[in-house]
């Protein structure tokens, strides 16, 4: 019994891991083809602290864990007002572009495949998304990165203006 409640506890310094994509590539060269995998991860630490990575190698196991060393690697914090984010936005990459909009609380997650993955690891619980474009799970997730760095509080928009939150506001 003791060893499954340690299982189920989470460090401090743990982060949240989640597989978004494995996809097998082929290189062409002139001895025939040169096969390898690119797996895309999402690392979070489910308190406002999210990061993407790609990794690519020879095996699976390599390129997941190539793909965590540069998702640990590009950890940024993002902006949130409780359990969702303070306002609406869109995050572009490439043809992906990704609407997020926030929720009043006990909405949930209301997001498909690849965004909700970022989106739970980033400990986001109430927010609305719709996914326009591509729905190529890169693109999909880089997008959702994206619009989640892009965030920004009413207190930050005040300290940048050298306002009061009020003044903000009206």
């Amino acid at each position: 019994m003791a060893r499954n409640e340690k299982k189920f506890q989470k460090e401090e310094n743990e982060l949240l891991n989640k597989l978004v994509c494995i996809n097998r590539v082929t290189k062409v060269v002139k001895g025939g083809k040169n096969m390898k995998f690119s797996a895309l991860i999402v690392v979070g630490d489910g308190n406002g602290m999210v990061g993407i990575g790609m990794g690519k190698a020879a095996e699976v196991p390599e390129a997941i864990k190539k793909a965590t060393a540069a998702a640990k690697n590009s950890m940024v914090k993002i902006s949130m007002v409780g359990t969702t984010i303070p306002h609406e936005i869109v995050g572009e990459f490439g043809s992906g572009k990704v609407i997020l909009i926030p929720a009043s609380e006990g909405t949930g997650v209301i997001a498909g495949g690849p965004v909700r993955q970022i989106l739970e690891v980033a400990g986001i619980k109430n927010i609305r998304t719709k996914s326009l474009g591509s729905s190529n799970p890169i693109n999909c997730v880089k997008a959702t990165f994206n619009g989640l760095v892009n965030l920004r509080t009413a207190e930050e928009i005040a300290a940048l203006r050298g306002k009061d939150v009020a003044e903000v506001k009206a």
